[in-house]
């Protein structure tokens, strides 16, 4: 710090570089994650990133029911939420450390 208190320039700099750096390794940590969400006991299965990209959908046979086509969707919906939950937290995991637990936008 200098006189006064104010920080140095520099410092601030280094700081806003580091963290910039860990933003980027927690951004590609998440890309490279998978996560899982199941609904139905595992009827239906999802599978997306840690940036939320949905790259699977599994639906059991078992699952399907030309009759009841509403039951089918409430389970896709259902894991796309818990894949949804279990990205959520696995982001603030890996960015909370990187930004000081500050939320940024899309994050």
């Amino acid at each position: 710090m200098r006189p006064g208190g104010q920080p140095n320039m520099q410092q601030i700099m280094k700081q806003a570089q580091k963290m910039q750096q860990q933003v980027a390794q927690a951004q590609a940590e998440l890309a490279a994650a998978e996560l899982t969400g199941t609904a139905g006991g595992g009827l239906v299965t999802v599978t997306m990133t840690g940036l939320g990209e949905v790259k699977a959908v599994k639906i059991d046979p078992k699952a399907v029911d030309p009759e009841d086509l509403e039951s089918l969707e409430d389970l896709v919906l259902a894991a796309i939420r818990n894949a949804a939950e279990a990205q959520r937290e696995l982001t603030e995991e890996k960015m909370g450390p990187a930004t000081g637990g500050l939320t940024l936008p899309g994050f």
